[in-house]
C-alpha cells in the first residue's frame, strides 16, 4: 500500500508519540474532542471556531492568535500563527525580515523563514473552508505529527479560519434550523435550497473576494492591514464552487495579467504538481489552467500577487447547496467529510510545497521588491494626478493608495512640460506638470500594484475572462491623470491637519462647492441635524467668486433657532469641508439666494426594495452606501410588501435589478402612480431593462419602431449565421455581443441636476451591451454619443455597434414627480468613487 502524507498526517508513531509528548501539547485537544462532534458532522458556528483556536493558542506555544478587527455584526476576525518553537521565539524577528525583504523596513534580514497564508471561508456559504482550517491546526499541532513538525522548521503558517463570519453565521444559523435530524442528499430537499441573500456576502451583501484592493469594507480594511504586516511569500484562498464541478487548483487560466512574473506562473506549476500527486494517489478529480484567471486584481489570489506572493485560488465542489451531504449528477454523495478532505489534503500539500522550497521562494521574493523597484516592469513609469475641481475626490485616492500600502508625493514649485498618456482622450498628450500634482513612481516596492491599478488598458490574453476588465483609478475618481513612461522625482506630501478658517463676520449663509461624496456626506449630516439646506440651480458669482451649479447655500434665513453658526462649523470640521461665508445675498452674477433657482432640498425619506428576487450585491451597494458612507436612515422593502405597503411614506425608492415577475400590472401601476403623486424613482441597472416596454416608463432600446425593426432583423441574420458555427466556436462567437467591465466616457449635462459636480464629463463602468436610446420625453443627462468615448476595457465587436447613440443616465418626469434611469451601476462593487456623486446627484439633488 502507497504511504501518502495524508495517512501518514492521520496516523503517527505511537512511539514517537510517548517520547515527544510534552506537558503542554498534552492540553490541546483535537477539533473533534473540544466541540463534541467529528469534523463533517455538522457545520461549527463561528463563536466555536474562536473558542477552538483560543484553545489551541493558550495550551500550545507554538501557535499564537492574532486578533485583527470585528465584522459589522461585531463578530471578531483573527488569525492563528503557526511555528515550530524556536520560531516562535523568534517570530518578531521573522515577520519584521519579511518586511525588510520587501524594502518597507530599513535593514538586512538576518533569517530564512518563508510565511504561508491561508485563508478560509471568504465566501460564507462556502462553509466547508472553517472546518478545515480546524483540522490543519490541529494537524500542525498535532504531536503524533512528526511530518508537520519538520515543515514548520523553516515555515511560518497563518491561518486565518474565516474571514467572512457574519456570512458564515448567516449559512451555518439557516442550515442548522433546516437540516434533517439524518443527512438528506435529496438535492431538492429544503436544507439545499438556501435562501436569500445567502450566506455568500457579508452583512452589507458584499462579495469580499472583489474587495480586496478597494478594502470597501471593514473586513477587508483589517485584513489587509494585518496582511501589510507580514507580506507573505505565498497565500492560498480556499473555496467552493457548483455540487459537480471536480476540484481546481491552480496554475491559474488565462488571461494572466501581464504582471504576474514568470516566478510566480512557474511557482505556481510547482505547487499544483505537488497537490496533483496527492490528489491522483487517491484517485480525485481535478482541473487545472480553467475557468479562474488572474487578471482582476481584487482577488484573494491576484491582489497577493501584485503583493509579490505566489497567490493562489483552490475550488471545492458543494457550496452552500451542497449541505452536509448531496448528491451529485452522476448519483454520488458528496459529503461533508469529503469535501473537508480535499480542502485539507491541497492545504497541507501546498505548506509541504512551501517548506521543501523555503530558499528559493526568499530569493523569488527578494528580487521580485529589489528589482521591481529598480527596474520596473511594465510600459509606464509615473503616474500623474491633477487634483481639477475636486481635491476631495484626489484625497480619496490618496487614501485608498494609503490602504494598500502604495507611496505617493506631489509636484514641486517648478512648472515643467511632460507628455504621457491621457486617460481622458485616450491618446498621448503634452502637458504641465504643476505644484501639488500628485505623483505615484513604479519605482518603490508596491510599484507592480501601482501599476496594476493605474494601467490604462491592460492587455488581455484571453478575452474569456472571469470579471471586469477595466479599473483604472483615474476613471474610477474621475480625476485627469496622465501615464508617463519616464520616472519623476516628487516631494513629498506634507502633512495635512483640516482647519477651518475662522469666520470673523456674522455671514448671511456658508457657500460649499458640490464636486464630490464628501459634500453629500456633509449635506446628509446637516439634513439629519435639521439645518435647511438650498442648492444654486445655475452657476453664480459673489463676493468676487465664482460657484458652479449645485453650489450648497446653508443660510441663516430658515436655521435661526440654535446656534447656527457653531452647529454648522461643528458638522463642517467633522467632513473636513471648508465653509466660505459670504455677506450678502445679491449675486455679482446668477441668481440671488431668493430666487425660485435657488431650491430648498427637502430631506428624502428614502426606501431600498430589497430581499428575495433582488439582485443581493447591489442590495448591498445602496444599503451601504447609505448607512456607511452617507449615514443616512433609509427603509428596506421586501418587494412583495409593494404592493400593499404605504409608499406615501416614502418620497424616494431605489429599485435594484431583480427578478420581478411576481410584480403584476397592478403593483406597477401603483408605482407609476406613486411617482405622478410627486414620487422619485430611482432605477438600477437591470432593473431599467424590466421596465423597459412597461406602462407608464418611457425607457427602450429603440427610439422608433424602424429601429426596432432593423435591430429584430439584424438579430436574425447573426442566429442564422451561428447555425453553422462548430460548437467549439460558439463560446468565442458570443463575447463578440459582450462588455465585460468596460470603461466609457459619457458626455454629461452639467446644468442638470444629476450632472452637478462632473464638469459635463463622467467615466462609467459598463457591464452589460444591453443599450438604451436616448428618452423621447425626458432629460438624457449622459449619453454615449459614438464609439469614439470608449476609454478602456473589453467591448465586442457587435456590442460596440450597439452602443454608439446610447443613453446611460436619464429622467422622466412624470407627473409632479420622477424616474431617475441609471443604466450603469454608479455604485459598482462600492469602489467607483465617482460614481457616489452620481448616485448623490439623484437621491438629493433631481426633483427638488
Amino acid at each position: 500500500m502507497k504511504s501518502t502524507f495524508f495517512s501518514r498526517l492521520a496516523c503517527g508513531s505511537a512511539l514517537f508519540f510517548l517520547c515527544h509528548l510534552t506537558p503542554l501539547a498534552a492540553q490541546t485537544l483535537a477539533p473533534d474532542e473540544f466541540l463534541g462532534y467529528a469534523l463533517g458532522e455538522r457545520f461549527t458556528p463561528h463563536h466555536r471556531l474562536v473558542s477552538y483556536v483560543a484553545h489551541v493558542a493558550s495550551t500550545n506555544g507554538n501557535v499564537e492568535m492574532v486578533p485583527y478587527g470585528t465584522t459589522y455584526e461585531q463578530r471578531p476576525l483573527l488569525v492563528a500563527v503557526v511555528s515550530s518553537p524556536e520560531n516562535m521565539a523568534n517570530l518578531e524577528n521573522i515577520r519584521r525580515d519579511n518586511l525588510r525583504r520587501a524594502g518597507l523596513e530599513p535593514g538586512d534580514p538576518t533569517t530564512r523563514i518563508p510565511i504561508i497564508w491561508l485563508s478560509y471561508n471568504v465566501h460564507g456559504n462556502e462553509a466547508v473552508s472553517s472546518e478545515v482550517a480546524l483540522k490543519t491546526l490541529w494537524e500542525l499541532v498535532n504531536p503524533a505529527n512528526a511530518t508537520a513538525r519538520k515543515w514548520l522548521e523553516n515555515t511560518v503558517v497563518i491561518i486565518d479560519p474565516c474571514l467572512n463570519p457574519d456570512g458564515h453565521e448567516r449559512y451555518v444559523s439557516w442550515y442548522t434550523q433546516k437540516a434533517n435530524k439524518r443527512m438528506q442528499p435529496d438535492p431538492q430537499s429544503a436544507e439545499h435550497a438556501e435562501p436569500w441573500p445567502g450566506g455568500r456576502p457579508n452583512h452589507y451583501l458584499f462579495d469580499l473576494n472583489r474587495d480586496w484592493a478597494w478594502q470597501v469594507q471593514q473586513e477587508s480594511r483589517a485584513r489587509v492591514n494585518l496582511y501589510h504586516r507580514w507580506m507573505p511569500q505565498v497565500h492560498v484562498d480556499f473555496h467552493e464552487q457548483g455540487v459537480d464541478a471536480p476540484y481546481y487548483f491552480a496554475p491559474a487560466a488565462e488571461p494572466v495579467h501581464a504582471l504576474v512574473s514568470d516566478f510566480q506562473r512557474e511557482f505556481q506549476e510547482v505547487v499544483g504538481r505537488n497537490n496533483a500527486r496527492y490528489f491522483d494517489e487517491q484517485a480525485w478529480l481535478y482541473f487545472t489552467r480553467e475557468v479562474f484567471d488572474l487578471f482582476y486584481p481584487s482577488y484573494g489570489d491576484s491582489w497577493p500577487m501584485f503583493n509579490g506572493a505566489i497567490g493562489m485560488t483552490y475550488e471545492q465542489g458543494g457550496s452552500g447547496r451542497a449541505g452536509l451531504g448531496i448528491l451529485t449528477a452522476l448519483g454520488d454523495t458528496l459529503t461533508l467529510a469529503d469535501r473537508i478532505r480535499h480542502h485539507y489534503t491541497s492545504g497541507m500539500a501546498t505548506i509541504e510545497t512551501v517548506a521543501g522550497h523555503a530558499d528559493r521562494l526568499l530569493d523569488e521574493f527578494t528580487r521580485y521588491f529589489g528589482e521591481g523597484g529598480a527596474h520596473p516592469g511594465g510600459k509606464y513609469r509615473s503616474f500623474v494626478v491633477k487634483p481639477g475641481a475636486s481635491p476631495e475626490r484626489l484625497s480619496a485616492l490618496k487614501r485608498l493608495l494609503d490602504r494598500n500600502g502604495i507611496r505617493y508625493g506631489q509636484a514641486g514649485g517648478n512648472h515643467t512640460k511632460q507628455r504621457g498618456f491621457d486617460y481622458f482622450t485616450g491618446k498621448a498628450a503634452a502637458f504641465t506638470l504643476e505644484e501639488g500634482d500628485l505623483i505615484v513612481s513604479t519605482y518603490q516596492p508596491k510599484g507592480v500594484l501601482a501599476q496594476a491599478l493605474f494601467e490604462p488598458n491592460p492587455a488581455l490574453s484571453d478575452s474569456l475572462t472571469y470579471d471586469i476588465t477595466s479599473w483604472a483609478l483615474p476613471y474610477t475618481y474621475g480625476l485627469q491623470a496622465y501615464a508617463l513612461e519616464t520616472r519623476l522625482e516628487a516631494d513629498a506630501v506634507p502633512d495635512t491637519v483640516f482647519r477651518q478658517l475662522p469666520v470673523t463676520a456674522n455671514p448671511v449663509a456658508y457657500i460649499v462647492p458640490w464636486t464630490s461624496v464628501q459634500h453629500a456626506r456633509f449635506l446628509a449630516a446637516l439634513l439629519n441635524a435639521g439645518i435647511r439646506v438650498r442648492f444654486a440651480g445655475r452657476p453664480f458669482s459673489v463676493s468676487g467668486r465664482t460657484y458652479p451649479a449645485g453650489s450648497l447655500i446653508i443660510g441663516r434665513a430658515g436655521n435661526e433657532q440654535g446656534d447656527f453658526h457653531g452647529r454648522v462649523a461643528a458638522l463642517a470640521g467633522a467632513h473636513e469641508v471648508p465653509l466660505e461665508p459670504v455677506t450678502t445675498g445679491f449675486v455679482d452674477s446668477g441668481k440671488d439666494f431668493g430666487s425660485a433657482e435657488v431650491r430648498a432640498i427637502r430631506a428624502p425619506e428614502i426606501a431600498l426594495i430589497g430581499g428575495n428576487g433582488t439582485a443581493s450585491l447591489h442590495v448591498g451597494e445602496v444599503w451601504h452606501f447609505l448607512e456607511q458612507e452617507l449615514d443616512y436612515p433609509l427603509s428596506v422593502l421586501e418587494p412583495d410588501m409593494v404592493a400593499s405597503a404605504d409608499l406615501s411614506r416614502y418620497t424616494v425608492i431605489i429599485l435594484p435589478p431583480g427578478n420581478y415577475r411576481n410584480w403584476g400590472e397592478e403593483t406597477l401601476a401603483k408605482l407609476s402612480a406613486w411617482v405622478a403623486a410627486g414620487g422619485k424613482l430611482i432605477v438600477i441597472e437591470g432593473a431599467v431593462e424590466y421596465l423597459s416596454g412597461k406602462s407608464g416608463f418611457g425607457v427602450s432600446p429603440y427610439l422608433t419602431q424602424t429601429e426596432k425593426q432593423a435591430a429584430e432583423k439584424a438579430q436574425e441574420v447573426e442566429k442564422a449565421a451561428e447555425r453553422t458555427i462548430d460548437f467549439k466556436s460558439r463560446e468565442r462567437a458570443r463575447i463578440s455581443d459582450a462588455v465585460l467591465g468596460a470603461v466609457f466616457e459619457v458626455r454629461m449635462d452639467a446644468s442638470y441636476p444629476l450632472g452637478f459636480g462632473t464638469g459635463g464629463t463622467y467615466y462609467t463602468l459598463k457591464n452589460s451591451g444591453q443599450r438604451f436610446a436616448y428618452l423621447k420625453d425626458g432629460i438624457n443627462a449622459g449619453i454615449i454619443p459614438d464609439m469614439s468615448y470608449h476609454r478602456s476595457g473589453f467591448v465586442g465587436a457587435k456590442a460596440k455597434e450597439r452602443l454608439a447613440s446610447s443613453l446611460v443616465f436619464g429622467v422622466e418626469h412624470r407627473g409632479r414627480g420622477q424616474v431617475v434611469y441609471l443604466v450603469d451601476n454608479p455604485l459598482f462593487r462600492g469602489f467607483w468613487e465617482y460614481g457616489k456623486l452620481v448616485m448623490s446627484n439623484a437621491l438629493f439633488m433631481v426633483g427638488q
